[in-house]
């Protein structure tokens, strides 16, 4: 991708501080943009026991080619949410990319534990995070996207597939903000606004990469650990994809779709920062088997083909 595709396009990352967030919008800031690097971890508060911070995100941002504006916002509280959207409006009249990032979830998951015998507080508190403050930002933030030169909207989700996720309320709020992606598409598409869902593969997060005891120089030695980290990829990687899919003019015909890094990966053409180009699905379906694809039926597709017809 050209280091300027996305000069003068602004951007809304909610939930930037660190992981797919923290690598979505550098990569953004890779291909020029502005972006406004949102969540909760800035100005000396901390929302989890994770070092990393808003500003951090910023500046990485801003060294990479672009603009990072901090936004602290806790996208659970619709009045922060609305205070942003305000502020963007005011600041640079509307936002041509809202990526909803949100999650928050990863203390809350309670893996191995079946759904009756979870606490529901901590379950109530995961989807609040992980799937309700993206209704909260969409509703507010959709509005910005109108009249923009092709407007997106991304839902980050994990897993493409119908698969099961592991435990209840993760599998849950990961499939329902597939949905949230179709939905949106299905409503946006009058507003010529395109959405979709994407996902990561195996990601190489800051804190996926301390509890494998590596650093991003010596991570391969995690698959010692968990031979699937041998595919892993660092969270620029997914960022590149919604690059690409940002400055690609003809966006709109994914519009209500899931897609993985690295089948955009294929199709753009751009690689992972160290030059490779992981294929978490040819690794999965090669070890465990194919998961059927989270995907249109028939029937919808040809409804959808009508509603991608009546964006151009």
């Amino acid at each position: 991708m050209k280091a300027n595709a996305l000069k003068g396009r602004v951007c809304l990352v909610a939930g930037a501080t660190r992981g797919a967030g923290r690598g979505i919008s550098i990569a953004l800031g890779e291909a020029g943009a502005t972006v406004y690097c949102s969540g909760r971890s800035a100005g000396g508060h901390r929302a989890s026991n994770r070092p990393e911070t808003l500003e951090e995100t910023a500046a990485l941002v801003t060294q990479a080619g672009g603009v990072g504006l901090v936004a602290q916002t806790d996208h659970t509280d619709e009045a922060q949410v609305q205070a942003l959207m305000e502020r963007i409006r005011r600041e640079h009249g509307g936002l041509d990319l809202l990526v909803n990032d949100v999650w928050g979830g990863d203390e809350l998951t309670q893996w191995g534990v079946p759904f009756w015998e979870q606490d529901l507080t901590r379950a109530r508190t995961l989807v609040e995070r992980g799937l309700w403050s993206h209704i909260i930002t969409a509703r507010h933030g959709a509005p910005l996207l109108f009249g923009r030169s092709n407007p997106l909207l991304v839902e980050v989700t994990d897993g493409d597939g119908f698969g099961y996720r592991g435990t209840f309320f993760y599998d849950l709020v990961k499939f329902s903000v597939i949905r949230l992606a179709f939905d949106f598409a299905a409503e946006l598409a009058q507003k010529h606004v395109t959405a979709l869902a994407i996902t990561p593969g195996f990601l190489r997060s800051e804190a996926m990469l301390e509890n494998f005891g590596v650093t991003e120089a010596t991570w391969r030695d995690g698959a010692k650990k968990d031979p699937n980290f041998i595919v892993s990829e660092t969270p620029r990687y997914v960022g590149r994809a919604i690059a690409a899919l940002a400055a690609d003019p003809e966006v709109h015909t994914r519009s209500g779709r899931v897609f993985a890094s690295w089948t955009l990966a294929r199709e753009y053409g751009f690689t992972d920062v160290d030059g490779s180009r992981p294929m978490w699905d040819e690794h999965f379906n090669a070890r465990y088997g194919a998961v059927p694809p989270a995907d249109y039926t028939s029937w919808e597709r040809g409804q959808w083909d009508l509603l991608v017809a009546s964006m151009k």
